[in-house]
């Protein structure tokens, strides 16, 4: 096998976005790599793939077309060879891959929950009614207009330190970010309060990472084998199945996790409209094996309770 394996000479380039976070995340990849292959830093490169999502800052993501705004030039360079494996934040992921492309590599996942960051305020309770809360994502957007419709949420787009000073800067009072990603970067000791999932449930896949590869590279399969979390890829089957029956995007509130229990895997799924205006809620129970039919199920039972025109 050591003749298949990346050398310095020949190194497994490794494609990722270019923010703090995403580079975290790709040296996790590797490091986790090099400790399964005895491998030395040297035999890797982690190549930086500008994406639409990134390159434009100016506008809600939801105007720029939902799916694939931070996957598809990664994608491109993969399925054009300049890389050999791409690291992504799994919710940002769409649902389908291009063909020709496997995604079958999950790490183990982070904390799922989301970070209530204020400089002012300790808790998402103790916001005054007419408080500025910051974020771009309209599944949080949703729900907290859901909980709190006494709030205003305004856009607020940028990388972890972006929307920090933004904060500072006083755009928002308060916002919320990923825990995982916090966590990642060093950072966890900005948030005031864990949101617990059964006051904001997360996003589907949230705090977890994808490593994608082209489909008929064996040494790459191989490698990811080795550094595969089982228990995160069945967590990961049932709340992506969820998602594609819904055909989530950028522009669809939707949340879900699953974990694991006595007998299977407990999944919460929640669609909202985009006001917060309603949501639906559902849980149910499956062994692990049918993890992808827990998630069609609820989503289908969920599309019917919704009626047509929800979102």
């Amino acid at each position: 096998m050591s003749q298949d394996l990346p050398t310095p000479a020949h190194p497994l380039r490794i494609g990722t976005r270019g923010s703090p976070l995403a580079l975290a995340q790709a040296h996790e990849t590797r490091d986790r790599l090099m400790a399964a292959f005895a491998l030395p830093a040297a035999a890797f490169a982690i190549a930086v793939i500008k994406v639409t999502g990134d390159m434009v800052q100016d506008l809600p993501l939801n105007t720029l077309g939902g799916k694939g705004l931070f996957t598809k030039e990664i994608e491109e360079a993969l399925l054009d060879g300049s890389i050999d494996i791409a690291v992504h934040s799994m919710k940002d992921m769409p649902v389908d891959q291009p063909a020709g492309l496997t995604l079958d590599c999950a790490l183990p996942r982070e904390d799922v929950r989301d970070g209530f960051v204020s400089l002012t305020h300790a808790r998402l309770a103790d916001l005054p009614a007419g408080a500025v809360l910051g974020t771009s994502s309209l599944r949080r957007r949703a729900q907290i207009l859901s909980l709190r419709p006494d709030l205003r949420v305004v856009e607020f787009r940028g990388n972890v330190q972006t929307r920090l000073r933004k904060l500072q800067d006083g755009v928002a009072e308060a916002t919320l970010l990923a825990l995982a990603g916090l966590n990642r970067l060093g950072r966890a000791d900005v948030v005031r309060e864990a949101v617990a999932p059964e006051t904001m449930l997360p996003a589907v896949a949230q705090g977890a990472i994808g490593v994608e590869r082209r489909s008929d590279d064996a040494r790459a399969a191989m490698m990811l084998a080795a550094i595969h979390d089982a228990p995160t890829g069945h967590r990961l089957a049932a709340e992506r199945a969820f998602l594609a029956r819904l055909d989530g995007s950028c522009q669809t509130p939707i949340a879900a996790l699953a974990e694991f229990v006595p007998g299977g895997l407990r999944l919460r799924g929640q669609i909202l409209r985009p006001d917060g205006s309603r949501a639906l809620s559902d849980e149910a129970t499956a062994p692990v094996a049918d993890a992808a039919a827990l998630g069609r199920d609820m989503a289908e039972r969920l599309l019917a309770q919704a009626g047509p025109g929800f979102f």
